[in-house]
């Protein structure tokens, strides 16, 4: 099932998700599978359970945008657990289409998280892959990237830059 993407105004991209606590159902699986499913429909490459409506700690990343069925990463319950260097580069969300900013985020982050069997994950990540997982898990704290940028930054964005949003 593709869901619509929830936009920017709606109260479920600012309220703090609720903790997984139930894994490898068959609910679990089929909302991973519409998941990543509505990520690719919308041409991005991360997408948070919120921006389906969803208030649940759950996030799904393909950097490949569905070419490579083995970079399909599932974050649940994820935390950044180390935070390192500093980047600050144009970042969009499939939330709020058609804008972008220059938003700073850490250069490298490592991100603690359970997959769908309950199994620890643990992600070492840099540059953009490392911009995008802190842009997922701040929509399962509630928070959206223009809460982290300079108001001054914010632009609109040509439907040519619009593949690779989060």
């Amino acid at each position: 099932m593709i869901y619509s993407i929830v936009k920017y105004g709606d109260p479920v991209l600012e309220t703090q998700t609720a903790t997984i606590t139930e894994f490898d159902t068959p609910e679990l699986h089929k909302l991973l599978d519409d998941m990543f499913e509505s990520m690719y429909a919308a041409k991005g490459v991360g997408l948070a359970a919120p921006q389906i409506g969803i208030g649940k700690r759950i996030a799904v990343v393909d950097l490949s945008v569905g070419e490579d069925p083995e970079k399909k990463i599932v974050l649940i319950n994820p935390e950044v657990i180390h935070r390192e260097g500093s980047q600050q580069s144009e970042e969009g969300c499939l939330s709020l289409p058609g804008y972008g900013a220059k938003v700073p985020r850490a250069l490298r982050v490592r991100v603690e998280c359970l997959n769908e069997r309950a199994e620890p994950v643990v992600i070492e990540a840099e540059g953009w892959y490392a911009r995008i997982l802190q842009h997922e898990i701040g929509h399962l704290r509630g928070d959206l990237y223009i809460d982290h940028m300079d108001s001054r930054t914010f632009s609109t964005q040509d439907n040519h830059t619009r593949h690779g949003k989060a």
